[in-house]
């Protein structure tokens, strides 16, 4: 499960630097006015950018912010296609283009993008994958249903993405081309800060996917929120959520502050241990992190188990461990026997073996279906073992239940 790829000649993966996207705002209607490029000044704010460390430039001519006005394709082209002539052969950059259009997609790639950023993940434009297709580039697909960022939650993201991938590759896409963004910021009026602190805390999820992973963090919405303050004072909250995205994964972060991210990249990343990796000949052995059982069938398809297998095998690839405190001897001793009766294991203090203690705290080891079957087995015994069952229940629950974790 290691990502190892080249997109337009700069290398992106696991066992590379992550990378640094700027951001060239061309569209007035920005959230964040500290950030927009005139015609005139684009070329400057590009090359003082690759020279404060972006190997990426995002050109964006509409703004995608939920409250922006709506402008025509007329005028997202009519600004773009100036600033694209003016940096044409001007700087050592990948050229990337934010648009929906693909139209707008098509001329841009004409005059000199290397990649084009769908945040609509193409539904907008069924035509888009057609344009991508033919024309070999890399793409950015944002985590969308019907409208851009519409996900709610990172289950729904992964499945979004999921989607978007099959879609994508059906439609003669390659493949190696496609760079995920799980859509971080409020994009409905119904994505509250709760779901982006869960797709920030989960980002390590999106490498089941094995693709290169955007993260578009800076100055969004749910840093706001949680320092109270307004975009041009979101930067040190911005470097924060950069830092915790490039340490569970991301390879490439997309930023209006370019000199600040690229310092906070480069720490963070060389923070992030690598995943482990054996190859011999044609062999390859990785230690693959699964954290649910959605994520596991994702894996198993994409390795063409069957259907019906992957369901069956889900809840089998999750592995944890549960401490219980206090139990009596007695308890401890019937959930360890009913546990290994189900293939896991606990492990309990030696005197409690012997009943010499009265007392004694258990770690109980097993897969999620195992832990289900134990509960069940504990429902209909004696003593508090049918407490302790809906406990596991509401422990287990908690892993996944967005208000426990960060409602405070």
């Amino acid at each position: 499960m290691v990502v190892n790829t080249d997109i337009c000649g700069i290398k992106v993966g696991d066992q590379y630097p992550a990378h640094v996207m700027g951001i060239i705002n061309l569209s007035p209607e920005s959230f964040y006015k500290g950030s927009i490029s005139s015609p005139e000044s684009v070329l400057d704010t590009a090359q003082k950018m690759v020279e404060d460390g972006a190997t990426f430039l995002d050109l964006g001519s509409r703004s995608t912010w939920l409250f922006a006005e709506h402008i025509s394709k007329k005028e997202e082209l009519d600004r773009l296609i100036p600033a694209l002539e003016a940096l044409e052969g001007n700087v050592d950059a990948v050229i990337s283009v934010d648009t929906m259009f693909s139209d707008i997609a098509e001329e841009a790639l004409k005059r000199g993008a290397n990649i084009i950023n769908d945040v609509s993940g193409f539904t907008a434009d069924p035509r888009m994958k057609k344009v991508v297709a033919d024309y070999g580039c890399p793409a950015v697909v944002m985590a969308s249903n019907k409208i851009p960022g519409d996900p709610i939650g990172m289950d729904s993201i992964i499945e979004a993405l999921d989607s978007i991938i099959q879609t994508a590759e059906a439609g003669g896409i390659a493949p190696e081309k496609l760079i995920l963004d799980p859509a971080s910021g409020r994009w409905t009026e119904d994505k509250l800060p709760i779901y982006d602190f869960e797709t920030l805390d989960d980002f390590e999820r999106l490498k089941i996917f094995e693709k290169p992973l955007l993260a578009a963090l800076s100055r969004k919405s749910f840093i706001g929120d949680v320092l109270g303050k307004p975009a041009n004072e979101r930067l040190y909250g911005s470097l924060a959520a950069a830092a915790i995205a490039v340490y569970k994964g991301a390879h490439i972060i997309r930023t209006h502050d370019v000199p600040e991210t690229s310092d906070v990249v480069k720490l963070s990343g060389a923070l992030r241990s690598r995943t482990s990796v054996v190859k011999e000949s044609r062999y390859e052995v990785s230690v693959l992190e699964v954290k649910t059982p959605q994520d596991a069938g994702i894996a198993m398809r994409n390795i063409r188990a069957t259907k019906t297998g992957s369901e069956i095998m889900q809840e089998k690839s999750i592995h944890f461990v549960l401490k219980i405190k206090n139990l009596t001897s007695t308890e401890a001793l019937i959930i360890k026997q009913e546990m290994l009766a189900r293939g896991g294991d606990a492990a309990l203090a030696r005197d409690a073996v012997s009943h010499e203690t009265e007392f004694t705290d258990l770690l109980v080891m097993g897969t999620l279906l195992q832990f289900w079957r134990l509960a069940r087995k504990l429902d209909s015994q004696a003593r508090s073992l049918p407490l302790i069952a809906e406990m596991i229940r509401e422990c287990i629950s908690n892993r996944t239940n967005l208000e426990y974790r960060y409602l405070r």
